[in-house]
């Protein structure tokens, strides 16, 4: 069985080749500089180790965890122009860079040469595989729209919350477990237990990623720390504060969610420490964390074999950035 650490480099030592012609640049030089600022290759890697849960890795995994890593970052370049997002892995995104129209069609194309990785895959395996790849992208398209229309919402539930989360963010780990363990040989059981364990994973990797916007080192974490407060964005944190707010916090909530002074972001955050959604969060992310484990324990493999995937998951909702 391979570490995260030791598939991760292997990843990306295949990964960091030419996938773009070099005419029009006007077109590429966008896609290839996303791609050049690197990033933490997780769901193509929880592609591999799923695979390795059941069985050596398969030729065709490297293929179906490209296609994920490539439909992954098209996703992020599109979701940089809708956030207006001046920063990206601590570099400029690419619509700032190269400009919205160039960035929309390198995103496009990303998602094409994606398919294109999909189609290498073996004929046994592909019917399978597209399956979930298109359910997956369907549905993160989704979870991004109703992202955007609770921008435009004054109250969000939890619930409502959780379930665009689910499709912005947990269906992609999910999806990507998914694949790899229909490469494995996995039983349709099996799946879905990994399924569900990356489901629940997601959820705990976005409280901590909404956490860490709110609280986390704009040194570490790579992005502008409070930038969902600046574009008031429903995250976890803003709809607990809604929850328990008093009445006199409540009017300031929507004092500053109409505002654009410069004390916002410091201003918000007060709020949120008051109402101890700083705490709450912590506990919600245990929360999903012991359910995806649970998930995992109940995979019919030796326990073994699962530990690479057990320090993942600490990794992914202990880290900083």
């Amino acid at each position: 069985m391979h570490s995260f650490e030791d598939l991760s480099k292997e990843f990306s030592s295949r990964f960091n080749t030419k996938h773009f012609p070099d005419h029009p640049a006007s077109l590429y030089e966008p896609a290839d500089y996303f791609l050049s600022l690197g990033g933490k290759r997780i769901r193509p890697v929880m592609c591999l180790m799923a695979n390795e849960l059941f069985d050596d890795i398969h030729a065709d995994a490297w293929h179906a965890a490209t296609a994920i890593e490539l439909f992954h970052n098209f996703t992020l370049i599109h979701d940089d122009i809708m956030d207006k997002a001046p920063l990206r892995r601590g570099m400029q995104t690419v619509h700032e860079k190269f400009g919205s129209s160039s960035a929309l069609l390198s995103g496009d194309v990303m998602l094409v040469v994606a398919y294109d990785y999909i189609n290498k895959v073996d004929t046994s395996f592909l019917h399978k595989i597209l399956h979930v790849f298109n359910k997956t992208a369907k549905e993160v398209c989704e979870g991004q729209q109703l992202d955007m229309d609770f921008e435009k919402k004054e109250n969000v539930l939890l619930d409502e919350y959780l379930h665009m989360i689910k499709l912005k963010t947990s269906v992609l780990l999910a999806g990507s477990l998914q694949i790899g363990s229909i490469l494995g040989g996995a039983g349709d059981g099996n799946q879905q237990h990994l399924y569900e364990f990356g489901k629940n994973l997601g959820l705990a990797f976005q409280v901590q990623d909404d956490y860490l916007d709110a609280f986390g080192d704009t040194q570490k974490f790579g992005k502008q720390v409070g930038g969902d407060i600046i574009a008031n964005k429903k995250t976890f944190l803003l709809i607990r504060a809604m929850e328990v707010a008093t009445g006199s916090q409540m009017k300031d909530i929507k004092k500053l969610l109409s505002s654009n002074d410069d004390d916002k972001v410091s201003r918000m955050l007060s709020i949120f420490k008051s109402c101890g959604v700083d705490e709450w969060a912590k506990e919600l992310k245990e929360k999903y964390v012991n359910a995806a484990f649970k998930h995992l324990e109940d995979i019919a493999v030796l326990s073994a074999r699962k530990k690479p995937l057990q320090e993942l998951t600490e990794f992914l909702v202990q880290r900083e950035y």
